[in-house]
């Protein structure tokens, strides 16, 4: 029987729709609107269509954006100095640095200049600590978004054993202390893990983010097991034509799917909760500023 496949794009917009009801009662109720300031330095092309992308969204569900597209030059100085800036700005309540940053910028200590009740992306190593010990923090978006697809297709995941392929600190690591959090057993797994296949096929719930392309095979994967695809990885496509391209995940998704319980794909898996995340984090720290209840559904 094929894989019932996790629609991310479907469920994205559910929580977009959710984030943009709790906009609308903070509105109505408390005269609060939320605001994401966004900060980018250079011109990435993929960091500028991201950061557009997560401008329009953000005014979607009713908050307000702010934009701060700064030189390429911009010196280290002159970016702290920025971010002190937004983190004393009341109307701001999340700040998101959009990463990479220029090679002449420390990423680890501009992070860490972000407030932590602001830093939406869940990096600052007080969010990091936080999370590791179990107490409220603020959770990376993509292994939130992984969190709660796997709660809405099984429910509970007490109990459930767990192998997260990839040990990054954007995704391998938060994604194993919540899925501990939700009383999962977790094995870490990684490049020099040995006998990976027969690790992989002891798992209920596999998420993968390694970022080797279609790594992970239909024989590693554990009859009606979940695969959480995060990989992102564009190959060539010589069929679609001259320099064209594909996306793929990190997992085979045909021979995947024909074992797996469920699977997200790639792309129109992880992907769109991504910035979805990021919002209702927004949302979760704005209602934290100001002593409200956080918004249900929308927090680990």
């Amino acid at each position: 029987m094929a894989a019932t496949v996790i629609d991310g794009k479907e469920f994205a917009a559910r929580v977009r729709g959710q984030a943009a009801e709790h906009v609308a009662a903070l509105k109505a109720n408390h005269g609060i609107t939320p605001g994401l300031a966004v900060v980018l330095v250079g011109e990435d092309p993929a960091s500028q269509v991201y950061v557009r992308s997560k401008g329009k969204m953000t005014v979607e569900v009713g908050m307000n954006s702010v934009e701060h597209k700064l030189d390429v030059n911009t010196s280290q100085e002159d970016l702290l100095a920025m971010i002190d800036q937004l983190n004393t700005d009341p109307a701001i309540h999340g700040i998101l640095v959009q990463l990479p940053l220029p090679g002449h910028l420390n990423e680890d200590l501009v992070i860490n200049s972000i407030d932590p009740a602001k830093d939406v992306d869940g990096f600052h190593i007080s969010n990091v600590g936080l999370l590791g010990t179990g107490q409220k923090s603020m959770v990376p978006c993509t292994p939130l978004g992984c969190l709660m697809m796997l709660r809405d297709h099984h429910g509970s995941l007490s109990g459930m054993d767990a192998v997260v392929i990839g040990r990054s600190n954007i995704v391998g690591k938060p994604m194993a202390q919540l899925l501990l959090g939700d009383s999962c057993t977790v094995t870490i797994a990684h490049s020099r893990t040995k006998d990976l296949p027969d690790v992989v096929r002891r798992a209920d719930i596999v998420v993968a983010a390694v970022g080797r392309p279609e790594m992970v095979l239909g024989d590693w994967i554990k009859p009606g097991a979940t695969v959480i695809d995060v990989g992102i990885n564009r190959l060539d496509a010589p069929e679609k034509g001259a320099g064209k391209t594909r996306l793929v995940g990190d997992a085979d998704y045909a021979s995947c799917a024909e074992v797996a319980g469920a699977i997200t794909p790639v792309p129109g898996g992880v992907g769109p909760m991504t910035i979805a995340c990021l919002l209702a984090n927004t949302v979760t720290a704005c209602c934290r500023a100001n002593g409200l209840a956080e918004p249900e559904g929308l927090t680990a």
